[in-house]
């Protein structure tokens, strides 16, 4: 690995930098899941465990560089304390005289918290100088934020430049992941890509197609890649201006020896609600009136042989409308067979994406994989083979 990781740095009475991501749902001036302030919680006590002093930079909302009460960090103060179960100060901006009072007042045993770096314009235009003024806080910068690292912004790649730098717990671990998954994995490598659109997940196709040995699409995505094929799919959601490009798709992944696997029965209904009168057909027996809304039981056969026979998965998208039964039948299986196959030690598992972890939390599937990425975007053009500014910026 191009990175160093804690480990790597003296942490004994230095000022470390910490990006994270903390941009957590608020309501009634409440935190309402604090998943993300949990998954920062290693980095952190071990920064205070080593003598390090946490000093934690972090955006909230989208404030366009003005300084908007009802974005400010301070709200997430109290919860962020009461995971850590030690002290959490607050200072009430990020740079300037604020700033440096707070870092200077800080104690051993302390963490920090800075207000919203998006309070300034200087964040999101990646200024130098708004960067230096972050710098001149502290004595290393440790970025924990994979979810903002494809972002180029001051606190996410500029300020890697201007003092020693690593990886916290949560980057490294994800980083881990997904170079296992896509950078040297084991083989067969499976992918699962799901969801409403093609267009949205063209990059993603495109990438995929050439590093992975089976790839299994799902979704409305599926819908549009039969109907490129000739295949009458009635009322069911399709992009049918992107059939070329799923023929490309299919073109390509032909030529990289890439075998796609698209359903070969499907569940169908005359409308889309909990419970509505379902049957299952063959895929090319979609009635006029009808729309797929899931995979059929054959299909997910299908799937679970290539996952026995499978070394790596990577999974982003359901294979169905999973949000209202019966339609996440098929995500739901497909989702309990992976975990089931991942925590006999058969298969290693990394997944993403918003729908994706909210899938296998429905199917109570999460826990057994091998890595759940929380980072939605970052997660998304790193499987996209696309550079994150962030994590290029500490391996330089």
């Amino acid at each position: 690995m191009a990175w160093k990781t804690l480990d790597d740095m003296e942490l004994d009475g230095k000022v470390v930098l910490t990006r994270v991501d903390i941009n957590v749902p608020i309501e009634n001036g409440k935190v309402t899941d604090d998943t993300r302030i949990q998954r920062i919680l290693p980095t952190v006590r071990d920064i205070l465990a080593a003598g390090g002093k946490p000093v934690l930079l972090a955006h909230f909302g989208r404030p366009k560089g003005q300084r908007v009460p009802d974005m400010s960090l301070s709200v997430v103060q109290p919860a962020l304390e009461a995971a850590l179960g030690s002290p959490v100060k607050f200072a009430e901006d990020c740079i300037g005289g604020p700033a440096k009072k707070a870092v200077a007042a800080l104690k051993s045993g302390e963490a920090l918290l800075l207000e919203n770096t998006r309070f300034h314009e200087g964040e999101t235009k990646n200024d130098g100088l708004f960067a230096a003024s972050l710098a001149a806080l502290g004595n290393i910068y440790c970025n924990d934020a994979f979810s903002a690292a494809h972002r180029a912004h001051a606190s996410t790649e500029a300020l890697a430049y201007l003092l020693p730098s690593c990886a916290g717990r949560l980057m490294q671990a994800e980083l881990s992941a997904l170079e296992a998954a896509l950078g040297d994995p084991e083989r067969p490598l499976v992918a699962v890509v799901g969801g409403a659109k093609v267009s949205t997940k063209l990059d993603l196709l495109g990438n995929l197609v050439g590093k992975v040995n089976q790839l299994i699409i799902g979704g409305g995505m599926a819908n549009t890649f039969l109907a490129a094929q000739g295949i009458d799919v009635g009322k069911s959601l399709a992009e049918h201006d992107m059939a070329d490009t799923a023929r490309d798709i299919l073109a390509k992944a032909e030529d990289e020896g890439c075998s796609i696997i698209l359903p070969s029965d499907v569940v169908v209904a005359r409308e889309f609600a909990a419970g509505a009168k379902n049957e299952t057909v063959a895929a090319d027996a979609c009635p006029a009136d009808a729309m797929i809304l899931d995979a059929g039981p054959e299909t997910v056969a299908r799937i679970s042989e290539v996952f026995e026979a499978a070394q790596t998965l990577i999974w982003n998208g359901p294979l169905g409308a999973f949000e209202i039964e019966p339609f996440d039948a098929a995500t739901n299986a497909a989702a309990k067979k992976a975990a089931e196959l991942s925590a006999a030690g058969q298969l290693v598992s990394v997944a993403g994406g918003g729908d994706t972890v909210a899938a296998l939390n429905k199917a109570g599937a999460a826990k057994d994989f091998t890595y759940i990425s929380t980072a939605g975007g970052a997660f998304l053009e790193w499987m996209e083979g696309k550079t994150l500014p962030g994590v290029a910026a500490l391996s330089e």
